[in-house]
C-alpha cells in the first residue's frame, strides 16, 4: 500500500446503500479502491433485482474491479463497505486477497467477520485483510434500522 493522504469514502458507500434503499434493495454499499486511493468499482446491493442471493455490494464491486484489472485478484486494493460483510462476501475478499476492509455498521446476525463465523480467522482462509470497523457506523446502522421500519409498517 502507498502512504496516500487519508480519505474517508464511506460518504461514497453511503451514497450507493441509499440508492439501494431507493430501489428497493437492503441499503449496503460497496466502493473498491486501488493502493492509491482511486475509485475502481462501486456497487450497492442487487439481490432483488438481479434475482441472486449474492448481488450483496460487496460482491459486485468485486466483480467489477477484477473484471477491469483482468484478474481474479487486487493485492492492494481497499474495500469500503456500510455493512459488516457477510461470510459469503468475506470470503470473496479473502479470494481476491484485497488488502483491507474498512466497515461502518456491526452485524450480529448475520456478519462474517467479528460477528458469527469470523471467516478470515479460519485457517482454511487464505487471506486475512486489516479490518476497520465502525467508520461512519451510526448512519450505516440508521440506513439500514430506518429501511426495515418503513418495510414493516406499510
Amino acid at each position: 500500500m502507498t502512504d496516500a493522504p487519508f480519505r474517508s469514502l464511506m460518504p461514497e458507500a453511503l451514497a450507493e446503500a441509499r440508492a439501494a434503499a431507493a430501489r428497493g434493495e437492503t441499503p449496503v454499499g460497496a466502493v473498491l479502491t486501488d493502493s492509491s486511493g482511486r475509485i475502481i468499482a462501486r456497487a450497492g446491493n442487487r439481490v432483488r433485482e438481479l434475482h441472486d442471493p449474492i448481488a450483496h455490494a460487496e460482491i459486485l464491486a468485486i466483480r467489477a474491479a477484477c473484471a477491469a484489472a483482468g484478474s481474479e485478484r487486487l493485492p492492494g486494493a481497499v474495500l469500503w463497505v456500510t455493512l459488516e460483510p457477510c461470510p459469503a462476501c468475506a470470503a470473496a475478499i479473502a479470494a481476491a486477497r484485497i488488502s483491507r476492509v474498512i466497515y461502518g455498521a456491526a452485524d450480529p446476525k448475520s456478519g462474517g467477520i467479528e460477528q458469527g463465523p469470523r471467516v478470515f480467522d479460519h485457517p482454511q482462509s487464505h487471506h486475512r485483510p486489516e479490518v476497520i470497523a465502525g467508520v461512519a457506523a451510526e448512519e450505516s446502522a440508521a440506513l439500514l434500522r430506518d429501511f426495515f421500519e418503513e418495510k414493516r409498517f406499510r
